[in-house]
């Protein structure tokens, strides 16, 4: 029960980043929705809102990486297209609403503040799901640093996308980011592993 009560803790703070990022989230509201007495935040998270903050992130962050290298087991261009339809599910369901909790915390909070953990956990993050792609690059015949170069395009591009989807309250972002990455993957690979 009590590993159930922090897991619902943990994943509202997911849900609460995605939405308005540290601003929106709070402590109080996070034991309402996860129907625990206040005090229990306290005593699962005795460093307050900054543990719970990084938790969150390495949380959403695992939960991505997962499903990124269960996507990416079928090779790098159905990899792209399992995240991306999973960033517009996520989206569309959201209307708009809904962003990457992880950028949420890149983009908003210093490297040098309260949060600084979660920063720190953020970058690793976005290092993981890199790194995640150039595997599956590599494996499939892209040389390593081409394949660095093509991971970082695919996840500045769709990170950045996705906030200018909330913005537009659309996927047309997505859908041209989708477009561009495939022909970037494809032009990466060798010629006998091209669709």
């Amino acid at each position: 029960m009590a590993r159930e009560s922090r897991e619902r803790i943990i994943t509202g703070a997911v849900g609460m980043l995605a939405r308005g990022g540290t601003k929106h989230t709070s402590v109080r509201k996070l034991a309402e929705q996860a129907g625990t007495p206040l005090g229990s935040t306290y005593y699962y998270f005795p460093d307050g809102m900054a543990q719970l903050v990084n938790e969150a992130v390495e949380h959403a962050g695992g939960q991505v990486t997962s499903a990124l290298e269960c996507a990416l087991a079928a090779g790098p261009l159905r990899g792209l297209s399992g995240l991306i339809g999973w960033w517009r599910r996520i989206l569309v369901a959201s209307e708009f609403e809904e962003g990457c909790p992880v950028l949420s915390i890149a983009v908003t909070e210093s490297r040098n503040g309260p949060t600084q953990q979660a920063v720190e956990s953020a970058s690793r993050v976005f290092r993981q799901w890199s790194e995640a792609l150039v595997d599956s690059l590599v494996l499939h015949g892209v040389e390593r640093d081409r394949a660095e170069e093509v991971a970082t395009l695919t996840v500045c591009s769709i990170e950045g996308s996705v906030g200018v989807c909330r913005a537009e309250g659309s996927t047309r972002a997505l859908d041209h980011v989708e477009s561009m990455l495939v022909r970037a993957i494809a032009d990466a690979l060798p010629e006998e592993e091209r669709p």
